[in-house]
């Protein structure tokens, strides 16, 4: 599939990673509020162990979704979009991205451990707690995940950073794009790092400090709509192939 991608046309390319682009943005927003959104209550263990059990299989959709890689398919086109542009920073955007999607994917281990807690089959060591020390391991392992997700966006902010810069040293891109993605990427950065050295001043930025992050929308809908402007991107990648 890599192959197929990589000969394919700048203007497919582009299509092909907005759609996806978009369809990442939904399973995500599905699985963190639509599903846990709704059925995970701060502070309250009991709560949201009968919202998880009563929603189980919901909620092991909201998992699931979230393990299909859409993002890496949109990892590997940009950097096959992007890569004329600067193949060493589209290479370090790339590790970036990859690194962020690993971290997602075993983070996704805190998301099931609920569902092995509070199931009534989970075995012999289910007998060794009782049902309120269970109901507060699952929380726990939920609060765990949000410091996951938290780690990830330190990856995926310095993603969005170097893909930003890219995207304004480009000429087949629109720079405005790019500004606003490298913004977005800093915002992520600053989230995540408030939220580890002050967890206060972070609640307080939060959700505002993330309202830049529209720009990953603006990107991909322009990637599905407009494509990128294949003639500049043929001689942008001309220029890079001589100076190899």
């Amino acid at each position: 599939m890599a192959i197929r991608i990589a000969e394919t046309s700048p203007l497919l390319k582009a299509r092909i990673a907005g759609a996806v682009y978009l369809l990442s943005g939904q399973a995500f927003a599905f699985a963190e509020f639509s599903v846990r959104g709704k059925l995970v209550i701060a502070g309250d263990a009991a709560a949201t162990a009968h919202n998880i059990l009563m929603n189980e299989t919901r909620y092991r959709l909201g998992v699931a979704v979230e393990l299909v890689p859409l993002y890496l398919i949109v990892t590997f086109i940009l950097y096959e979009l992007l890569k004329p542009v600067h193949k060493g920073f589209s290479q370090l955007a790339f590790v970036f991205s990859i690194v962020g999607c690993t971290i997602s994917a075993v983070n996704a281990l805190l998301h099931l451990a609920p569902l092995v807690i509070l199931s009534s089959g989970a075995g012999s060591a289910s007998a060794a707690v009782t049902a309120e020390q269970s109901q507060a391991l699952a929380l726990l392992c939920l609060n765990l995940s949000a410091e996951g997700l938290n780690i990830c966006m330190v990856f995926f902010g310095a993603y969005c950073f170097l893909i930003g810069c890219l995207i304004f040293t480009s000429t087949f891109l629109p720079r405005v794009i790019g500004v606003l993605l490298a913004i977005a990427g800093v915002c992520y950065l600053t989230n995540s790092f408030t939220a580890f050295m002050a967890p206060a001043v972070a609640a307080r930025l939060y959700p505002y400090i993330l309202i830049p992050g529209g720009a990953e929308l603006v990107l991909a809908l322009w990637l599905l709509v407009m494509g990128v402007n294949v003639r500049r991107w043929k001689e942008q990648n001309s220029v890079t192939a001589e100076r190899q």
